[in-house]
């Protein structure tokens, strides 16, 4: 899933990076920016599967944009607010949870079947008593609760908690960590994102003494090469090796060291 390219100390270089855009370039695919992450033991990862989801203008939302969507008014932050006081979770959070999920939209309707602003698939909805989740009540209530379980099952480890919210918390158990689907490595990606305001800071904690935890920054470590192949049709790029079963591969940020 990728273009050839050298390396130094572990990361692209811009050469590389070039070289990659060039072949998708010349490919004539229509593809999403490349993405460059890096697992807990520090070692980069490169792809351009992010998974399915809302786009803007028919393209996934950049970076920048789910920035300067993340402080908006919505018509729905006093439920907000409302519902994650009683369940002791960061109103941030949810509002992250919220934008990352469906861009603040009480209809949207997921290729998988998960509905209204965050995203509850239909056995979630019926497990936190939600009979329409197009209410945004309802569904803030669902989503907020569902949250506030997955911090207390996961010990407040957000990184585990988003990709449980994402992939369910079964995959999580399973995996000991992130899940290696590339959708959920890049839920994830964005969510702390959106969550932390940048995205080169450590895992943030929760504001306002709600649940949560911090994480320990990343040591640097040699990464693999960057191939490119193709899934269904689709040009990919990564460093993650075959990603020809559904863009499954090895764990991105796996489970993170997490400290009061």
């Amino acid at each position: 899933m990728s273009g050839g390219g050298r390396y130094t100390a572990g990361v692209m270089t811009p050469r590389a990076v070039l070289c990659a855009a060039g072949i998708l370039l010349v490919s004539g695919t229509a593809l999403a920016d490349v993405k460059l992450i890096r697992r807990a033991d520090g070692r980069a990862v490169i792809f351009n599967n992010i998974g399915s989801g809302w786009t803007v203008g028919g393209k996934a939302p950049s970076d920048s944009f789910l920035l300067a969507r993340r402080d908006a008014s919505t018509t729905f932050d006093d439920i907000v607010r409302q519902h994650a006081e009683r369940e002791r979770v960061d109103p941030r959070l949810v509002k992250s949870v919220m934008l990352v999920e469906s861009n603040f939209n009480p209809r949207a309707v997921s290729p998988k079947g998960a509905r209204g602003l965050m995203q509850l698939m239909p056995g979630t909805a019926r497990r936190y008593g939600v009979t329409n989740s197009f209410d945004p009540h309802e569904n803030i209530r669902g989503g907020t609760a569902y949250l506030s379980d997955l911090l207390d099952l996961f010990d407040g480890d957000l990184v585990r908690t988003l990709a449980a919210y994402n992939a369910g918390e079964g995959a999580v158990q399973r995996h000991g960590g992130v899940p290696p689907y590339a959708e959920t490595r890049e839920y994830v990606r964005r969510a702390m994102l959106v969550y932390g305001g940048d995205g080169g800071s450590p895992t943030p904690v929760l504001s306002g003494g709600f649940k949560g935890m911090s994480a320990a920054s990343a040591r640097r470590t040699p990464t693999a090469p960057v191939k490119l192949q193709r899934d269904g049709g689709v040009l990919l790029i990564s460093n993650l090796g075959s990603l020809a079963s559904g863009g499954r591969a090895a764990p991105v940020l796996g489970r993170v060291a997490t400290a009061r």
